[in-house]
């Protein structure tokens, strides 16, 4: 079989590690993979078939590390309120009449979303998975997949939600050509006995994946962790085991100094997610803290109901502002590191080795925006507008594991039209119900 290998030449490419910048050259794919990325091209290469990036700026896909994708046809149903108000007068309720159906559209619907504006991976801890992984393989888009489940229930259905995720891990695990990859995920502390952790713990043991979970996003959460179990989340879930895992949690928004070390010490991953906490005002995490701590901060716009969009340019660049604010430091979180935390962290922190950085060898997960327009000017420091000045309408071309999946802003995988149709008529029949 011959291998499909192009190259793009005439480009702007951002590229992390030791020698973060931008160079202008040239990089080469060959099927799934980069093989070269360099400021000229390569002897040999001259008959290579080449694609132009003459006004492109080439960034790493962006990876989203926590989110609940067909919560989209929520998006705008409850708003300016109260966590826990919002979940159980208005989300709870909804996701309750949900049929697989409505996941299906509702998570169409976010995944064009994300991949018109530059994410390339998402982590989806929700119910109705199959229609998940089915949306993530017929797009193209690369994805972290967990069946999430509350405990708050009896020990038969507690039973019913644990072998559901198991079958869904082994079942999807490395499938659709390597792109989706599963955890196990407990919804969180506040929402899950302390034993149903403790079994969501051990079938992550028995099959060697990583967790899961929501962890102190709300000041009232921590307080009620306290006050059931004599303990704040992150000492509680450590004494059931749960970093015995390599492990990730999403929001972490109130910790103490000797909370941040826990987490460094079992090297726990961070899914910070600012739009969402600040929207319902939740609180804003210690994230210089914990990037100086060691530990890996990654970003999440969280589901598309309480954000409420799944721009992750928007969540670089109020990760980037919100810590210099709150801290009085405009160093605390510079443009270099939003950026990495928007793709290196993010793909390490769900255990993805070869995506989130340019470079030869890794996957061939990228994006293309357009320069050629007035908020990219002068050409100063093309990390710093990707950052303080780019977003996610700036995305023209989106490649996941070397295939082409948006080209001139149209997804070349789904039917945009449909989906959009489809998940209005979804939403209105949940009302209906």
């Amino acid at each position: 079989m011959t291998s499909n290998k192009w190259m793009i030449k005439n480009g702007h490419f951002a590229v992390n590690g030791q020698d973060a910048g931008v160079i202008e050259g040239c990089m080469i794919i060959e099927d799934s993979r980069i093989t070269y990325i360099g400021p000229t091209i390569p002897d040999g290469e001259e008959n290579t078939p080449v694609v132009d990036g003459k006004g492109l700026l080439f960034l790493p896909g962006l990876v989203n590390t926590h989110g609940h994708a067909a919560m989209s046809l929520l998006r705008g149903y409850g708003d300016d309120m109260v966590l826990q108000q919002w979940l159980q007068e208005k989300m709870w309720p909804m996701e309750g009449k949900f049929t697989s159906t409505d996941v299906y559209w509702g998570t169409s619907l976010s995944v064009l979303e994300m991949l018109k504006g530059g994410t390339t991976t998402f982590l989806d801890m929700y119910d109705h998975m199959d229609e998940v992984a089915k949306v993530a393989e017929q797009s193209g888009i690369r994805a972290c997949l967990m069946r999430g489940a509350i405990g708050l229930c009896s020990e038969e259905e507690q039973r019913m939600k644990l072998n559901e995720a198991v079958a869904f891990a082994k079942n999807w695990h490395g499938k659709a050509d390597g792109r989706i990859t599963t955890m196990m995920s407990p919804h969180s502390p506040y929402t899950c006995p302390p034993a149903f952790i403790e079994q969501f713990v051990q079938a992550a043991h028995d099959l060697n994946l990583p967790l899961h979970t929501h962890m102190s996003e709300t000041l009232a959460e921590v307080e009620q962790n306290v006050r059931e179990y004599g303990a704040r989340p992150v000492e509680h879930l450590q004494k059931l085991g749960f970093f015995s895992r390599p492990s990730l949690v999403a929001h972490a928004v109130h910790l103490n100094d000797e909370e941040i070390q826990v987490l460094a010490q079992y090297d726990v991953g961070v899914s910070h997610n600012p739009g969402s906490n600040l929207k319902l005002a939740s609180g804003v995490a210690r994230v210089p803290d914990l990037l100086r701590a060691g530990v890996k901060v990654s970003l999440g716009t969280d589901g598309p109901a309480s954000n409420n969009n799944l721009d992750m340019f928007e969540e670089m660049r109020l990760a980037a502002l919100i810590h210099k604010g709150v801290s009085g430091d405009p160093t605390a979180v510079p443009a270099a590191e939003a950026l990495r935390m928007t793709t290196e962290y993010g793909a390490v922190s769900i255990g993805l080795k070869e995506v989130g950085v340019l470079a030869a060898g890794n996957k061939a997960d990228f994006i293309a925006l357009d320069m050629d327009q007035p908020h990219f000017l002068p050409r100063t420091d093309l990390i710093s507008h990707a950052v303080y000045s780019a977003s996610a309408k700036d995305v023209v071309h989106v490649w996941v594991d070397g295939k082409q999946v948006l080209k001139d802003g149209s997804c070349l995988t789904l039917d945009e039209e449909r989906i959009r149709y489809e998940a209005q008529a979804a939403f209105e029949g949940l009302l209906a119900r």
